[in-house]
Parts: structure tokens; sequence; C-alpha cells
């Protein structure tokens, strides 16, 4: 491929990990604890990737924030935040092929900078990321309250490229940058801040990619390891519905 990154950003639920199973367990459990009734794991499913907060608001029927009960809100969500810090393992895993592919890369561009920006608070998502071994191959890994705004809005991966540019005492563009995840709010972000994008079909919101078009697609985390020349027997990267 002609495009070869400087610096790859993940997402992480739904492109690292799958973490479905445990984010509907401590919805449902919220609802329940409050009295409301239990929602399908299908429909919590697709309230995922806009941060913690969306997801309780959205589970609760407020899917605009328009709450007028905002005390009734924090604490719903102090209490999913609770009880998903305690189950966020229970079901949780790394996708076939990440471990394969995150170890291709640094192997074959061990200059490459890789990190991690999620819409999960940051806590938890480098605590997934230390128990499945994932952070050493990161060197910095932001969630959505690192900063005031979270995925769509550039300001997360405009940062992560201002310290790769700083770590390697050479600029890195936002044109070498590569935006990795399985969702629409992925790829805004990666063109907001003038970056590529590479859609994951195999997340948990794959149905937001066509809509936005990203650079790239890829079926399986396998195929991660074209984004670093690695040789393989298929062709690794293809352009989104040609």
């Amino acid at each position: 491929m002609s495009f070869a990154p400087r610096l790859i950003v993940f997402d992480l639920d739904g492109t690292l990990i799958d973490s479905r199973i445990d984010l509907c367990n401590s919805v449902n459990a919220m609802l329940a604890h409050f009295g409301k009734p239990q929602l399908p794991e299908a429909v919590i499913a697709g309230y995922i990737g806009d941060g913690a907060s969306m997801l309780v608001r959205r589970a609760l029927g407020d899917p605009e924030g328009d709450f007028h009960d905002e005390e009734f809100v924090a604490e719903a969500l102090g209490f999913f935040l609770e009880y998903y810090k305690v189950h966020k393992l229970d079901y949780t895993y790394v996708y076939p092929g990440v471990m394969e592919a995150l170890a291709a890369i640094r192997a074959a561009r061990p200059e490459v900078l890789m990190a991690v920006l999620t819409n999960k608070p940051v806590n938890p998502s480098r605590a997934i990321c230390d128990h499945f071994g994932l952070s050493p191959y990161f060197f910095q890994n932001y969630g959505g309250n690192s900063f005031h705004t979270k995925k769509p809005d550039p300001h997360g991966l405009l940062a992560l490229i201002a310290e790769a540019s700083a770590i390697t005492e050479t600029a890195v563009a936002p044109g070498e940058t590569l935006m990795v995840g399985d969702s629409g709010n992925d790829v805004l972000t990666a063109r907001a801040a003038g970056a590529r994008s590479l859609g994951c079909m195999f997340g948990l919101a794959p149905h937001s990619l066509e809509a936005v078009q990203p650079d790239f697609l890829v079926d399986s985390a396998s195929e991660w390891v074209g984004i670093a020349g690695v040789d393989s027997p298929r062709t690794l990267l293809r352009k989104v519905f040609d």
C-alpha cells in the first residue's frame, strides 16, 4: 500500500476488545437497581460508542440528553461505573488476531508509534489494556474523560499527534496518522483531524461505517498487518465500498 502511517491510533471497544456482554450486563444491572425494565443486548449494543454518560442516558430513554432529573442521571451513571469497574472483565476478550497484528506491526515497523483513543472512561480503558497485555504496544491511552470533548471531536487525536511529534522529535503530520475503529465516530474523528481512517467490520458498530466512508476497511484484526507492509497471501486493505 502506498500509505505508510507513522502514527496508528486505535479505538478500544469493538476494535481491540469485544466488551459487549460486560457493558450490556452493567447497563441492565443499573436498570434493575433503579426498578427500570431491562433491555435486550442488541439494543444496548447500539447505544455503545459515545461514552458512559451517553450510554446510560440512552438506556434510560434520554438519547438527546434532555432528561430533567440530572441528579438521577448522575446517580445512575455512578452505579453503572461502579458495577462495570468490578465486572469489566467477566466476559470481555481481545478480538482474535489483535495481539498477533500488533506484534507484527511492531516487528515490521518499530518506528511507528501506536496509541489508544476511546470514549470509554480512561481508568477502565487502561486497566483493561494492562490486564490483557495490550499496554506495552501503546505510548498513550486516552479515554472519554481525558479531555473536555469526546470523539468525533478531533481534540484527542490532535493531542496524540502532537505527543507523537514530541517523542519522535520530528513533526508527525495528520496525513501520516491512521485512526482505526469500528464506528462512524472514529472515521469522523480522523476526517476532522486530517488523518486517514480504517474501519473494522468485526466490531460493535459496523453498520455506522458505510455512511461515513472510511479510507480503508478490514474484516478481521489480522488484516491490520497490511498497515505495516507485512507479507500476506492476500490483499489486506481495500478501498471501502468500491
